[in-house]
């Protein structure tokens, strides 16, 4: 069966999204605002649920039309082939969103494509009442500019659940964000990453995994695996061909600073749980007596700030003690997140790249200095 797929991402992570799919071989690869589009089969989305680092989730795009009316979104919900996918007793709640169009209650357009989907498995299953007992088909909903698109999440928990975070600090970057930071700074094999206020690890576990080719999801289930029309062997054999790509014998090394001691406890739990914990080491020091190691170096860092953990005025000498020891030297590249538009004249230099983000809901910039 050919399907569309859905990548929702964080905003500005689009590029890398798509770029990973295409390098994993999938087909009709196309990015948009806040989403990645793609084509495959069932063994397509075991590869995207298992592989991606910066997907939040994977969706089957079920279809998109316009509405201007709820008889328009009721039919248009009842056209698609809902059949294929949901069976007798399987469960189909329905969740979704509105955005600048005619139909704005989100609870009144629940309550539509609730009744579309059962007015069409209905006639298909000739039964009008479901127990819906089964397995979990979360059907989400957008209507943006009366445009509605119609999707089947097949992830369950968002794919930046890797499944080693058992806890984290009290602001923790996200996993796909801090892939993406990874995947930013060029992280390789053969890379020592250092992260001066490393929190939960999360940076250092996925540079590390990253490095070693360790499958982001290749220790969690996902929500479709438990679908009847999903093909048994679909996550069995991309598992074991995930498995296959890991290299445990690179020479990547990180190293993790903070001044918490509980955090840096909860980032060696991490690591164990992630399977980098001989890559990767923690020591509590303070950031300014941070200093930079001999030869390459890679630092990505997530820093305290304003709206999260600090107030502006201590986020900002935090900003000057890293451009005083952040040298510009050959061979050191920095990476920094924050959402401070004046983090690059309190830093003292112009970074090289900019990256516009979100952190949460924060808008954010990622700062690049390779030169």
């Amino acid at each position: 069966m050919k399907l569309t797929f859905c990548a929702p991402c964080i905003f500005g992570l689009e590029g890398l999204c798509a770029n990973e799919l295409k390098f994993l071989g999938v087909e009709n690869v196309r990015a948009e605002n806040g989403r990645v589009l793609f084509e495959g089969d069932f063994n397509t989305l075991a590869k995207a649920n298992i592989n991606s680092r910066y997907a939040e989730r994977i969706q089957i795009l079920m279809g998109e039309f316009e509405a201007t009316s709820y008889d328009m979104l009721f039919e248009g919900v009842k056209s698609l082939n809902w059949e294929d996918f949901i069976g007798i007793s399987d469960a189909f709640p329905v969740k979704g969103g509105c955005l600048n169009s005619k139909l704005m209650s989100v609870p009144d357009c629940q309550k539509i494509v609730k009744k579309a989907v059962v007015d069409r498995l209905s006639s298909k299953y000739m039964l009008s009442w479901f127990e819906e007992t089964g397995p979990v088909h979360q059907i989400q909903f957008l209507i943006r500019n009366d445009n509605v698109s119609v999707l089947l999440d097949t992830s369950g928990a968002g794919l930046h659940k890797r499944g080693y975070r058992a806890e984290s600090n009290d602001a923790p970057i996200k996993e796909t964000l801090a892939a993406a930071m990874a995947e930013l700074s060029s992280v390789r094999a053969n890379h020592f990453v250092t992260d001066p206020m490393c929190g939960s690890g999360t940076i250092l576990i996925e540079s590390a995994m990253k490095a070693m080719k360790i499958a982001p999801g290749i220790k969690r289930y996902f929500a479709c695996e438990k679908w009847n029309c999903m093909p048994s062997d679909s996550f069995k054999e991309e598992r074991e061909l995930a498995k296959s790509k890991i290299n445990t014998d690179c020479s990547f090394l990180a190293q993790g600073f903070d001044i918490d001691s509980a955090a840096l406890s909860v980032a060696r739990k991490n690591a164990e749980l992630a399977g980098v914990a001989d890559k990767v080491s923690f020591e509590k020091r303070d950031i300014r007596d941070f200093t930079l190691s001999d030869g390459y170096q890679t630092v990505i860092t997530n820093p305290p700030y304003g709206e999260r953990l600090l107030d502006v005025r201590a986020a900002e000498e935090l900003y000057k003690i890293m451009g005083d020891r952040f040298l510009r030297q050959k061979g050191k590249r920095y990476t920094v997140i924050t959402p401070d538009d004046d983090f690059e004249k309190i830093f003292g230099r112009k970074a090289d790249k900019r990256r516009k983000t979100y952190n949460g809901t924060l808008k954010c910039q990622i700062y690049m200095f390779y030169k």
